[in-house]
Formats: structure tokens, C-alpha cells, sequence
């Protein structure tokens, strides 16, 4: 594939390829857009927001659940020299605030959103008195109306070296970090992510991330865009509540080119084991690219061998390494291998040290899987504490250059100033070490949670964890763990705590709903200590706490908080209500969910609620669907909806 110079230019040399993009809202919902539609469809929009003030260097934050006018949007942008800002639609308070906070950073935003949307964004406003966000909303928005006035937009000539478009770190909510990323970035990344995977004109990839997410927007849009090929996108809430969708949509399809985060693969499976498929013909796939988050060996395993009845080769699975710092990717597998993995001595990990080897069943070891090498553009570096270059075999930080590496961050020259090293070595923030040539990640050296594909400061989390009467930040510490008995990160709140385990539940259960309501996040485990470890400086030391947890210390006191769950006690004395109350009981984790609770505030995610409704329509088939959730929110109104 040839080197462009511009974002620009991958459109114009597109949209002379008779070639197409799907967009999948549903198992009978499907729009296509051809390359060329999209060119026209863009420039139309360019024409509109040109008619609206916007000039090259001004700011699009695109904030809409569609992902047909998300692509629009963007290309429109892009091909006017705007510089577009993909931001998620979430369900919470937090993930509002995080897009009042990206407003305020940006220096001539505009808003792209639906009607609906920019209404209960201004009520929200209204409501928690920023009548500065308020105003932004009502003179700083375009919305469907404004797709097209009938003109044309003029194309901007591109200068490679700057910002095409800014990708805020996933997650991050008190302080949103914004990645700028140049042309140049873009084009040589995506150069090097087809030449890595060897991707055809003649491949089909199909993706259900989110195009607000590099690996979802780069990864299986742009550059398969770039590559000439065929594309589907699924919505990711259409694969949160069908996740069997996506297997059957790559079979129909014909699919080659697939991918998926860790939590994706436990997610299918879960509802696999209970239904199964049938009439699936998987053969044509060629890769299903793993990354975004830590990777597990074992649930990599049970994906391939649950598909390999229906013609799911085990050399599809090809682990990546990436980081939005660096555009996407970093580092790539070799296409058409077994993937492979080293287990060593959890306890000798640390930084400067050489990796032990150990035995799969010794009670000590941990699998950490190969991740490949830099793809093309790129150079990593395992460096100690001080920079200085360590020898292949020992474990430390990770760093990169490269074309692919960001040019800065958003406004923000004091964190811009820590991401880089002396010689302008970009700090991953990830700690990892090169075995056969191959990169290992082994943990993080940066305070990061990765849930579901998505980043996440602890600190703001053990914020919103201290709104709590008789809680405060010195009190609450917030990891995620990767433990052995867990195939994904486990999100853990430790609260000092000093009476007994009994009284502790009412609070673990404050702590869970105010996390699911402010964060959308669902807490795994929230245990009490009797003292928080900390430096002399006063730091607290979150890595002591979920190395303690990793170590079986906790094993005992979260089985006595998890007791009550284990048990049929305190059920419901009504048949259906009971059946319910049970199957709440296998997906909330520590959570007892009473009758008359409402599920969207006891704190599970929203993931979780769609596990449940999952299980609830395997027993009773057709009778409930996930938006009934809505009207019926507590198990005893749902039951009685059933009835009826």
C-alpha cells in the first residue's frame, strides 16, 4: 500500500473504488454507503458547516449514537480542515460532564449531536447551573438539520504536519487528556497496520467498537478504508444485547477481518454456552485482532475451541499492542501464527529485574501473552526507572518513537512535558519485557484501570467514591486487578474500615451504586481495610493493596461478603420474582438486588443488565426485551409486566 500524505487524499483516491461500508443496527437494520456516496455525502456537510462560520483549525465534537453520521461527520471535517473530536455517548453523569469539560478546553469548538441529545444535555446544564456549557450548547451546535444546505463544501489542500483530528483518552473524566494526532500520524500508522496484517482489497472486516475508540475509528475504518476493502460496522449496543450477532453477521458477511478486546470474547461466550449457533461457516476468517485491553490466554482459548466447529482457524487470534498516544498500533503479531504466551514468577516482575520462568499449575505463576514486534514507522524501548536502556529479558518501562507517536497533547503542556523522555521517547506508561524478539506486557507503571476496553483514573473514581458521608480521599483506593481466577480486570474499592463485616455491606452497597450512577461502572469487589499503605511522602500505594488481593489475602473476608448471595436466603415468597431475584443474583456480583430496587441505580453496569434480560429471555423466550427495563425498572413491576 502506497504512503499518503494526507487524510485528505486516503477519501479522493476512495471514492473511485467500487467499494462500500455496512452500517449494522440490527439483526434486519442495515444501511450501506458506498465509498463515493460518502465523499458526496461529506462535502455536503462541509458546505454545511462552512455555511455555519466553521474555517480550517476550528473544532467538531461529534457527539451522536449514530455511526452513519458519525462517519459523515467526520470525513466532512476532515476534508474542511476542521479537526474533528470524537466523543462517546455514555449513560451517565460522568460521561456528560466529561463532554462539558472537552468544550471548555477547546478553543473554537463546535458540537455535532442529534435534537434529542443537545435537549437533555441543555436540561443537565440547566440543572446543575453551568450557564456557561449552556450557552456553548445553544450558540456552538449544529445538529441533523444542518446535514445539508445543497452546497458543496471546499476542500481543504492538507498540511501533513498538522492536527487532523484529536482522540481524548477513553475514560478519563475529571481531566480529559486530548491526543492531537497530524496527518502524518494517520498515514504512516495506518501504512503500517495494512502492511502488518497483510490486508486485500478483496477482504471484508467487520467491527462492533465504537468509532469513538482509535482501535473501532483508525483501526477498522480508516485504514480499512485505505485498503480498499469492504466494511461493516456494527453499533456496540446492538453486540452488547446480541452478542451472537456479531459471529453470525461475519459468517453472512464472509468475513476476514475481525477484532475484539478481551471483555468481547467473555461476553459472546456467556450467552454461547447457553444457546449456541448454528449454521455458521467462520473458514473465511483471516485475523481477529485482540488489544485494547490485557489479554487473557485461557478465554482467548475457550473462543477459539467454542468456533472451532464452524471453521474458526486458532492462527486467527493475532495479539496487538497500541496506545492512543501512538495513533493505535505499536505492535503486531505475525499474521497466519499460533498465538503464545511466557508464564513466569509473579513475585520477580519488577522493574530491572530478569522474568522467571515458571510452570502453568504452579501456584505462583502467571501467563503474560506475546504481543509481536513494531510494526513499520515504529521503535519501542524497554527502559529502568531512569531512562537508561535495559537488556532484552528484563523487565521494565516501554517506550516508543516514531512517525506514529503524537505530536502533543490538547493545551496541556505540563502533562505534554511528563509523556516525553529527554531524547523525546514517548513514556507508554506500560511495563513490559522483549522474550524472542516478541513484546510482553506485564502490568502498568501509570495509575490506569482498563474495563471494557476503556481507560480509567482511579483518582477520579475514589472522587466520586468519597461523596460519601464519612468518606473521604484518604480513605477510599481504587484498582484494577488482573488476578488469576479472572479473564478480565476486576475493578476493587478498598475503604478503611474498622467495625464489623455486617455493618460494611450497607456501605459496599452505597459505594456500588454511586460508582454505577456517576461512573457507569460496575464495582467487582469492595472490601474493607483496617490501614491504607502509603510512602513517606504520604503517596498512597495502590500497587500494595492489589498485589495483596492478587495473593489470596482478601479470598476469605470478600467469601463472607459474598454469603448471602451464595444462599436462597431473603427471597421473594412469589415464584417468578424468586426466579429473577436468582438470576440477578449469578450476574450482580456482591449485590443483592431486593424486589422493589431499581435496577439502573444498584450499581451494575450496563452490560451486566443486559446479561440479565439475556437470561431471563432463555427462560421465558419473547416475553422481555432489555427496553422494557425502562418502563419496568424493579424485578417485581418486570414480573408483572411478564404476566401480563
Amino acid at each position: 500500500m502506497q504512503l499518503y500524505d494526507s487524510m485528505t487524499h486516503i477519501l479522493q483516491d476512495a471514492r473511485d473504488k467500487h467499494r462500500e461500508i455496512r452500517f449494522i443496527d440490527g439483526e434486519n437494520d442495515e444501511a450501506v454507503m458506498t465509498f463515493a456516496e460518502l465523499w458526496e455525502r461529506a462535502t455536503g456537510f462541509l458546505g454545511s458547516l462552512q455555511a455555519h462560520g466553521m474555517e480550517p483549525g476550528d473544532e467538531l465534537v461529534i457527539f451522536t449514537r449514530s455511526n452513519e453520521k458519525f462517519v459523515v461527520a467526520f470525513w466532512a471535517a476532515i476534508l474542511g480542515g476542521i479537526v474533528p473530536v470524537p466523543v462517546a455517548v455514555g449513560i451517565s453523569d460522568e460521561h456528560r460532564l466529561k463532554l462539558f469539560r472537552i468544550l471548555r478546553q477547546l478553543e473554537r469548538g463546535t458540537l455535532f449531536t442529534e435534537i434529542d441529545l443537545l435537549q437533555r444535555l441543555t436540561s443537565f446544564a440547566h440543572e446543575n447551573e453551568l450557564p456557561d456549557i449552556r450557552e456553548k450548547l445553544m450558540s456552538h451546535t449544529v445538529t441533523e438539520r444542518h446535514l445539508s444546505t445543497g452546497k458543496t463544501g471546499v476542500v481543504a489542500e492538507p498540511d501533513p504536519d498538522k492536527t487532523a483530528f484529536i482522540q481524548y483518552s477513553s475514560g478519563s473524566t475529571s481531566d480529559p487528556k486530548g491526543v492531537c494526532l497530524t496527518h502524518r500520524n494517520l498515514t504512516a500508522n495506518i501504512q503500517a497496520i495494512i502492511e502488518a496484517g497483510n490486508w486485500q482489497a478483496d477482504d471484508q472486516s467487520l467491527s462492533w467498537m465504537p468509532l469513538t475508540h482509535d482501535m473501532g475509528l483508525i483501526g477498522y475504518h480508516l485504514s480499512v478504508m485505505a485498503a480498499g476493502m469492504n466494511h461493516a460496522v456494527m453499533d456496540t449496543g446492538v453486540f452488547v444485547r446480541r452478542p451472537l450477532l456479531w459471529m453470525q453477521k461475519a459468517s453472512e458477511l464472509k468475513a476476514t477481518q475481525l477484532c475484539s478486546p478481551n471483555f468481547g470474547y467473555k461476553h459472546f461466550l456467556k450467552l454461547f454456552e447457553r444457546k449456541g449457533l448454528d449454521n455458521l461457516d467462520l473458514s473465511p476468517v483471516k485475523l481477529i485482532l485482540n488489544g485494547a485491553e490485557p489479554i487473557s490466554w485461557d478465554l482467548c482459548e475457550s473462543f477459539l475451541t467454542a468456533l472451532e466447529p464452524f471453521g474458526l482457524k486458532k492462527t486467527t487470534m493475532c495479539p496487538v499492542y497500541g496506545l492512543a498516544e501512538a495513533t493505535v498500533c505499536v505492535t503486531f503479531s505475525e499474521p497466519g501464527e499460533e498465538f503464545s504466551r511466557i508464564i513466569v514468577d509473579r513475585h520477580n516482575l519488577k522493574i530491572g529485574s530478569p522474568y522467571i520462568e515458571k510452570a502453568a499449575d504452579d501456584p505462583d505463576a502467571v501467563s503474560f501473552i506475546k504481543v509481536g514486534r513494531p510494526v513499520r514507522y515504529c521503535q519501542i524501548r524497554i527502559t529502568d526507572d531512569n531512562d537508561q536502556i535495559l537488556e532484552d529479558g528484563l523487565v521494565g518501562n516501554i517506550q516508543i518513537e516514531g512517525a506514529n507517536v503524537t505530536a502533543g497533547l490538547y493545551n496541556d503542556t505540563e502533562a505534554e512535558a511528563a509523556l516525553f523522555t529527554d531524547d523525546n521517547w514517548m513514556r507508554s506508561g506500560d511495563c513490559g519485557v522483549i522474550v524472542d524478539g516478541d513484546l510482553v506486557i506485564t502490568g502498568r507503571s501509570k495509575d490506569i484501570i482498563i474495563i471494557n476496553g476503556q481507560n480509567y483514573y482511579p483518582h477520579d473514581i475514589e472522587e466520586i467514591v468519597a461523596g460519601i458521608d464519612g468518606l473521604d480521599l484518604g480513605k477510599v483506593v481504587v484498582c484494577g486487578v488482573s488476578s488469576a481466577s479472572s479473564t478480565t480486570e476486576e475493578l476493587i474499592v478498598f475503604i478503611l474500615f474498622r467495625q464489623d463485616v455486617e455493618s460494611f455491606r450497607e456501605l459496599a452497597n452505597e459505594v456500588r451504586t454511586i460508582v454505577g450512577e456517576h461512573a457507569g461502572l460496575e464495582v467487582d469487589h469492595v472490601i474493607p481495610v483496617t490501614r491504607i499503605p502509603k510512602t513517606t511522602s504520604g503517596k498512597v500505594q495502590r500497587s500494595h493493596l492489589a498485589n495483596d488481593y492478587c495473593e489470596g489475602e482478601f479470598d476469605e473476608l470478600v467469601a463472607e461478603l459474598s454469603a448471602e448471595l451464595a444462599t436462597g436466603d431473603n427471597l421473594d415468597d412469589d415464584p417468578l420474582i424468586r426466579e429473577i431475584e436468582l438470576i440477578c443474583r449469578e450476574f450482580s456480583k456482591e449485590r443483592v438486588i431486593g424486589p422493589d430496587d431499581n435496577l439502573f441505580e444498584v450499581g451494575v453496569s450496563s452490560l451486566t443488565l443486559t446479561e440479565i434480560i439475556l437470561a431471563v429471555d432463555e427462560k421465558y423466550p419473547g416475553k422481555v426485551d432489555i427496553s422494557d427495563l425502562f418502563d419496568y425498572p424493579t424485578i417485581r413491576e418486570l414480573a408483572d409486566f411478564m404476566r401480563r
